[in-house]
């Protein structure tokens, strides 16, 4: 309804170049300042943005039948007219940046044409990169790329030598440099000592100190840096720091009350937002309006599952639910990340044999990066990547987007890869996620091939793993060569060993024989004797305990039982009506059948006697006047 666009792929495409961010995604098809939307009911025009409160609030306050502009009608009965689309970007050449605007229906080439001009480079020269949609050509229209508004490329420029000058040479040496930060979080009096290199940006500076005080990057209030940092995309080697030790000073800004128009002002503002740098939008809702409300739809509608739980104790669990959840996001079609924790995917990739040993990828996943859906759908679940990866990698995965997780991956990249590739980590921008680190195990330190950002392509990310292949197979033949000799060597230090132990284990095997053999049936013959005795002096044991059987002439209920033995013998017993079942027990143990190895079963109707309560009467379990009954070996 404001955009005009009717095809579903081509509304999907939009959608996945700005993460699915629907206020994002509309501002880069109709820019605020270019917002017209018209309607054939009586010419009428309405200007400004063409979606949100605000535009029902406008149109209602300017003409009373504007409003017919929103209601559902045919879509061939309403139309939007675009006006040309300008579309920002800065080109990154060496040392210079410059800035190019340009309109969407310009192409590739009118780019080159300009930066010939400014750079003073033939642009057949020119190889411009930076293209999240793949390779483009010269003739490639930019609206067919579905471009953000705000957009960084670079220039190389293979076939052209370096420049050697002096002013090169100092400046490559003050990027080289170590910058040590003093700086003083004002409301808690606290002093941070930060280290940075001279090619490290103020963004990145800033970023740090968000990490240190949780002062976010827009709320933060600096003093002492020098009048020449004009801009946060200045390197601290250009920005006029004294060097080695500079001191600065960070606090809150403080914001004042919002009033309702600055309310209202800032509520149409929050769509300008998604056009800026990732870095200052860490706090959009602080505005006081979330993306999904301006839609009418609840903003936990528009919010995924988070791919970890945060401060999860278990590394295993954490992967368990990544995996759940990349499936449901990107499909079945993924890599195969491994459970478990970072030590144990060490052990699984570079510690056993080095036939069996591959390289580890780690996957760095970051949900607030608008590289995160294009990469992983497109790059990270493509099955030339997947199929690459099962064959020659055990991938480990991470989620950045807390910042517990975050803090703890880092704590463990520095126990296992040191503090430089931890602080490469920690000073990547948001998006310049999601990241692929390629690891190799050597022999006393694990070394990390290759750090891939989130702004590749499927040949280019297949090309960066083909090539840190290339290095591991090399290092794996060198070590393959080395496991074969050491284990010839081994073996025929084994082979010797073996025959040295097996003359004298030939002596000593008879000498032991007869001994144990002996020894064995001594101690059987003791065993079988302690056994008779024990089972003689139980049985006699019961015999003498058991109530004196009662006369034929008895006047009392007088029970005739008559047992048969497993060996087909049979013998008879009286016992009062009165006894115990239990009386019964004792009797037939003591005539050696123990009820803890045979069972007492009747006869009519069948049943196993030796289930039933030892307490209760021979009357109460109708053992009584006579019975029959026969023992049988339990299982």
């Amino acid at each position: 309804a404001c955009t005009g666009i009717e095809n579903i792929d081509e509304a999907i495409t939009l959608l996945e170049q700005n993460n699915w961010d629907l206020v994002a995604a509309i501002n880069g098809v109709i820019p605020q300042e270019n917002g017209i939307l018209q309607s054939e009911y009586g010419g009428e025009t309405l200007h400004g943005p063409a979606y949100g409160p605000t535009s029902h609030s406008t149109a209602a306050s300017s003409t009373p039948s504007s409003s017919s502009a929103f209601r559902h009608v045919v879509p061939s009965r309403q139309i939007v007219e675009r006006q040309p689309r300008m579309l920002d970007f800065r080109v990154e050449y060496r040392d210079r940046n410059v800035d190019v605007v340009l309109e969407d229906s310009s192409t590739v080439g009118d780019i080159k044409r300009i930066l010939e001009n400014e750079l003073q480079i033939p642009a057949s020269k020119m190889l411009l990169k930076g293209w999240k949609t793949g390779d483009v050509d010269d003739s490639t229209v930019l609206k067919s790329l579905h471009l953000p508004k705000n957009n960084s490329l670079y220039v190389l420029t293979p076939d052209l030598p370096p420049p050697s000058s002096s002013h090169s040479g100092a400046l490559q040496e003050s990027l080289n440099q170590n910058f040590m930060l003093i700086v003083t979080h004002r409301e808690v009096q606290r002093e941070y000592n930060l280290n940075f290199s001279g090619s490290s940006t103020i963004q990145e500076v800033k970023r740090n100190v968000y990490d240190l005080t949780s002062i976010p990057v827009r709320h933060q209030l600096w003093e002492g840096w020098p009048s020449s940092a004009t801009d946060d995309s200045m390197t601290l080697a250009v920005s006029g720091l004294t060097f080695p030790c500079h001191r600065l000073t960070v606090g809150r800004r403080s914001s004042p009350v919002q009033t309702r128009e600055q309310s209202e002002e800032q509520c149409t503002d929050v769509h300008m937002v998604s056009d800026s740098d990732g870095d200052d939008f860490e706090d959009a809702t602080e505005f006081g309006v979330d993306d999904g409300e301006m839609f009418g739809v609840a903003s936990s509608a528009l919010r995924k599952s988070p791919m970890m739980p945060e401060n999860a104790e278990n590394e295993g669990d954490a992967l368990l639910q990544f995996t759940a959840e990349f499936s449901s996001r990107y499909g079945d079609c993924h890599p195969v990340y491994f459970i478990g924790s970072l030590e144990a995917a060490f052990q699984e990739a570079f510690y056993g044999k080095a036939r069996d040993r591959k390289l580890l990828a780690i996957y760095l996943h970051h949900d607030e990066s608008v590289l995160t859906n294009v990469f992983c759908s497109q790059m990270l679940c493509a099955e030339s990547i997947v199929s690459y990866l099962s064959q020659n990698f055990i991938t480990w995965a991470w989620d950045m987007t807390k910042e517990a997780n975050r803090a703890r991956f880092l704590t463990m990249c520095t126990r296992h890869f040191g503090s430089v590739v931890a602080q490469t980590i920690r000073t990547q921008k948001t998006d310049q996620f999601p990241l692929f680190l390629i690891i190799m195990g050597k022999r006393s330190s694990n070394e990390v091939l290759n750090v891939i950002q989130g702004n590749t392509t499927v040949d280019e990310l297949m090309m960066r793993l083909m090539a840190a292949m290339e290095i591991f197979s090399a290092q794996q033949q060198e070590d393959i060569k080395d496991e074969d000799e050491r284990e010839a060597r081994e073996n025929v230090k084994r082979e010797q060993d073996e025959a040295y132990r097996i003359s004298l284990e030939a002596d000593r095997a008879k000498r032991e024989a007869q001994e144990r053999e002996m020894a064995e049936q001594f101690r059987l013959e003791q065993i079988r004797k302690e056994q008779e005795e024990e089972r003689e002096a139980i049985r006699l044991s019961l015999e003498q305990s058991l109530p004196p059987e009662p006369k034929e002439e008895s006047t009392e209920s007088v029970s005739k039982l008559r047992i048969r033995t497993p060996s087909g013998e049979f013998f008879e017993r009286r016992f009062l009506a009165s006894s115990k079942l239990q009386v019964v027990f004792d009797f037939v143990a003591s005539k050696g059948y123990p009820w803890e190895e045979y069972k007492l079963l009747g006869t009519f109707p069948r049943r196993d006697v030796t289930q039933l309560d030892p307490n209760k009467s021979l009357l109460e379990v109708k053992l009584y006047p006579q019975e029959t009954l026969f023992l049988e070996a339990k299982e």
